[in-house]
């Protein structure tokens, strides 16, 4: 059995308080705000789950902070991640530590700093990509291994979803105004709050040798109005370092959601989708031969973090994997074209992502 903590009592802590659960693990959930623990314990985890679990324990931060913990996830807020994430590596470093998506904010403060202690600590550090993680993204990965596509042409990648679902979950929340999500700076906006887009392109990008992301055009509808001041349409257009050439869309205003990907091939394609229909995502992919071929796979909304958990404790049952596609590092890559998107917009002009700068906005370069 396995002893988590978890920062933030918000939505994503108690989502991922019950996947931890459902291992049998023990789980704490600490925050800065009693409010949000009573929130947790009287409306938010029963609503989802049925009934409060009294086995995990609810605390402040400090309360906790003398004790250790094999599994941290930091829930909080973008831009309080890095600063957590230097917090708990200094004092006591867990064997792993998952960070909620996004890592950072576009800012990229402190990235280094983090990537410096996992490699002192050996704490294995991970970001919340989730969806790289899910019984469809497993069996992608299997028919793309298997040469599906034969040589990739385009990959394109959208998470376009109107966020009142997100203020349905937080209705103590009376808009973007009144959290990070209305301020792209603090990493909310579409550009962050939506950016399994462009981590599930980089992961598809990945798995077909095409290289990482190295230019990034982009465009963006933004919303200033003195109260908030986000991206609500993220258009990205992006080549890699092997010369792929692909796209990426990211908003706050599609009803119904997309939340798709699509890869051509010379000799297939493979498209797959988030929430298919109300119990299932898919993939719908043809070979060399043409056949159409769909695979369904149930869900439900818990089992969106399933995949996740699981790997994680496969992490710690067996230590860290040759490759993971939620490492800090694909994470950071992740936030690197968020930030290079936001100074394409502002320059209107292409970026260029240099790898070897570092984790910092002195990797990007406009052309």
């Amino acid at each position: 059995m396995y002893n988590v903590k978890i920062f933030g009592a918000g939505s994503i802590g108690n989502h991922l308080a019950h996947a931890c659960r459902r291992r049998g693990w023990q789980v704490s959930i600490c925050d800065l705000d009693p409010a949000a623990l009573e929130r947790t314990k009287s409306e938010i985890y029963p609503a989802r789950y049925g009934a409060w679990d009294e086995e995990i324990r609810l605390a402040s931060p400090a309360e906790l902070a003398g004790d250790d913990f094999d599994l941290v996830i930091i829930g909080t807020p973008p831009d309080t991640h890095m600063s957590l994430a230097c917090e708990v590596l200094r004092q006591r470093p867990p064997r792993v530590l998952l960070i909620e998506k996004p890592v950072c904010t576009p800012a990229l403060e402190e990235a280094e700093t983090v990537l410096r202690l996992q490699e002192e600590t050996g704490t294995f550090v991970a970001v919340g990509y989730n969806h790289t993680l899910t019984r469809h993204s497993r069996r992608a990965a299997e028919l793309l291994a298997g040469g599906l596509l034969g040589k990739t042409l385009t990959i394109t990648a959208a998470f376009r979803e109107y966020w009142g679902g997100i203020f349905s979950a937080h209705p103590w929340l009376a808009g973007p105004r009144d959290s990070y999500l209305g301020f792209a700076s603090r990493g909310g906006g579409a550009g962050g709050e939506h950016s399994h887009a462009v981590n599930i392109w980089q992961f598809f990008a990945q798995l077909t040798g095409t290289g990482r992301i190295t230019e990034v055009s982009a465009m963006l509808d933004l919303v200033a109005d003195g109260q908030v001041d986000y991206d609500r349409l993220f258009l990205l257009n992006v080549k890699t370092e092997t010369g792929l050439v692909g796209a990426v869309v990211q908003d706050v205003v599609t009803e119904p959601p997309q939340k798709t990907a699509r890869l051509q091939g010379e000799s297939g394609f493979l498209e797959w989708l988030v929430n298919y229909d109300a119990g299932h995502d898919a993939l719908r992919y043809a070979g060399s031969d043409g056949e159409i071929i769909e695979e369904l796979f149930a869900k439900t909304r818990p089992d969106d973090f399933a995949g996740e958990i699981d790997h994680l404790g496969e992490i710690l049952r067996d230590g860290p994997p040759d490759f993971s596609p939620i490492a800090l590092c694909h994470g950071l890559d992740t936030m690197l074209v968020v930030a290079a998107a936001h100074l394409s917009h502002r320059r209107q002009r292409t970026v260029r992502i240099n790898y070897d700068a570092g984790y910092g906005l002195q990797a990007l370069e406009p052309v």
